[in-house]
């Protein structure tokens, strides 16, 4: 495998205090390692909401489907989000996507944006999954008094998702329980937080009842044409098959296949909880909203009180990974934390974890055909809105390689295949500007 990132990036000590593997330890995830040499008529690579939707719909319609996890299921984003399934998996505005693409294309994946949250919200009643569902909505609130404007937002979303925002003057806030020194909010009545490995565990019961074979410890070593049909070949064993489904997303290498090289980059977010917070401290703060919520910086933080008053505060950034950097980007997490909710800097965050989300050079996420290997497919970059674009990716990768129109549609501004970030290998560098840039404009924006 050939990763952009150092090997810390990829170790479990980024996981070691994911609150979410309470919950769902690791030992209820792993799977048998392939062992010997089979066949299937499609491979997955990846066992995250990606691969295990493609999974599930392909294994319901009677096809034999192999997934293959180098870790366990749920190992990568997937199991370890900050559970926001919400609008979103694109950076590209209105103007750009109208620009592009037109506006029929935009409406068309606006559409899409939505419907990925029906198709979450259509799982979780199918096959009883149980994911601690919370949050009527979502709440973007402004962090500085010149973003609080939201008119002409109001009037994007009315178009784009045929929803009226209530937008919340920043005086009114607190009377919604939303205190934490914003100039003004807007909730938009679409989304919902869930527990993310809570939704993947039921993902991958209900795809393994259905007849899915999922392996852990199963890292793939290559992909190769061999006597009409694709080998894919892990340490132990080997898979050959018709089709391919590649659902690595952030986690993703160079050379799988290698038409992925410099057509994704990673980046790192990462989450702190709280202890349960009593009620007096809830008043104290005078948060005491459930709604998910986050700010209009563009190194966003984002955040919600959980089922049992747990807070939870996510932070994009950190563009190195090593013990060093990741003691920082910890300190930083929490001073953050401290600054916004000041009540609370007493309270302890028991739990710290962090991961990669992806982006692509287009702000676009791709699902599609791989150039020039017939049978191979491949989703990624959900630009950090993986729970709901991410399971309508895998749904909708499976109703390609089975050929059929399927429940909804792939969105033009999906199918078009990602160019590639410059530099190679070394395309890392180019988010040290690019960070830069952003962290002066949260400032001063």
């Amino acid at each position: 495998m050939k990763r952009i990132f150092p090997p810390f990036a990829y170790s479990d000590t980024r996981i070691d205090h994911c609150f979410w593997a309470e919950a769902v330890p690791e030992t209820m995830l792993e799977r048998p390692a392939l062992q010997g040499d089979h066949m299937a008529d499609v491979v997955i690579i990846g066992a995250g909401f990606t691969g295990l939707n493609a999974a599930l719909s392909l294994a319901e319609a009677g096809v034999q489907v192999r997934v293959l996890d180098l870790r366990y299921p749920g190992w990568g984003a997937s199991g370890r989000n900050g559970g926001f399934c919400c609008l979103g998996g694109s950076k590209l505005s209105d103007a750009s996507l109208d620009r592009t693409f037109g506006k029929p294309a935009r409406l068309e994946w606006r559409a899409a944006e939505r419907e990925a949250i029906r198709h979450v919200d259509k799982l979780l009643h199918k096959h009883g999954i149980e994911a601690d569902r919370h949050s009527d909505g979502e709440t973007l609130l402004a962090h500085r008094p010149s973003l609080a404007r939201f008119e002409g937002d109001a009037a994007q979303i009315e178009e784009n998702f045929g929803v009226t925002p209530e937008i919340i003057p920043g005086e009114q806030l607190s009377a919604h329980g939303l205190n934490a020194g914003f100039h003004g909010g807007m909730k938009l009545p679409i989304g919902f937080a869930l527990h993310p490995r809570k939704y993947l565990a039921g993902l991958l019961q209900a795809a393994e009842q259905a007849g899915a074979v999922v392996h852990g410890d199963s890292t793939v070593l290559g992909i190769a044409k061999q006597a009409g049909a694709w080998r894919v070949e892990t340490r132990h064993g080997a898979v050959s098959c018709e089709n391919i489904i590649v659902g690595t997303n952030g986690y993703s290498s160079e050379d799988l296949p290698d038409w992925m090289a410099a057509r994704y980059m990673p980046a790192q977010s990462s989450v702190i909880v709280t202890r349960p917070l009593s009620d007096a401290e809830l008043s104290a703060q005078g948060w005491t909203s459930h709604q998910m919520a986050f700010d209009t910086r563009k190194l966003l933080h984002y955040f919600r009180l959980m089922p049992d008053n747990r807070f939870l505060f996510g932070m994009r950034g950190g563009l190195r990974a090593s013990t060093a950097s990741d003691r920082a980007i910890r300190r930083l997490i929490r001073r953050d934390f401290d600054a916004m909710f000041p009540a609370w800097q007493h309270v302890e965050t028991s739990h710290y974890w962090s991961g990669m989300v992806c982006l692509s050079p287009s702000l676009a996420p791709f699902c599609g055909k791989v150039p020039e290997m017939p049978g191979v497919y491949a989703g990624f970059a959900y630009h950090g809105n993986g729970v709901a674009m991410g399971s309508y990716t895998g749904a909708r990768l499976a109703d390609m390689v089975l050929g059929r129109a399927g429940d909804a549609p792939i969105p033009a501004v999906m199918q078009k295949p990602p160019g590639r970030f410059g530099l190679g290998r070394f395309r890392r560098t180019l988010m040290f500007a690019a960070y830069a840039g952003f962290r002066l404009r949260d400032r001063f924006a």
